[in-house]
């Protein structure tokens, strides 16, 4: 099984914030690759292209959607979830290091 790390986009079912269902999209991993590889889950970060353009609390937009192999204009949304590594449907990409910094000041943001 392939080690996730901080950054990683994977396409991953994502669940409902009530938890009734789960829509297939993509995701960032905010876990560090140790936590990622001592555990069976991953934390990670709802991605959409569906960008609100007065921005939202915790909203970052990915400025190199295209290097992280996203196929639209994407924002990464302050919704985490845990969810199991063997459900992650594949890896598509990686977060530039030019966009990691504004997730991480999101991530603090977000919980603290």
């Amino acid at each position: 099984m392939p080690v996730y790390g901080f950054g990683d986009i994977v396409l991953v079912p994502f669940p409902f914030t009530d938890q009734s269902d789960a829509k297939k999209r993509p995701a960032v991993v905010v876990s560090s690759a140790a936590y990622n590889e001592a555990r069976r889950d991953v934390v990670i970060m709802a991605v959409t292209s569906q960008i609100k353009s007065s921005g939202t609390f915790g909203e970052v937009i990915i400025e190199d959607w295209r290097a992280a192999s996203l196929l639209k204009p994407s924002a990464i949304r302050p919704v985490f979830a845990t969810i199991e590594q063997t459900l992650i449907l594949r890896r598509l990409g990686q977060l530039s290091t030019r966009d990691q910094p504004a997730l991480r000041k999101a991530i603090t943001g977000s919980i603290g």
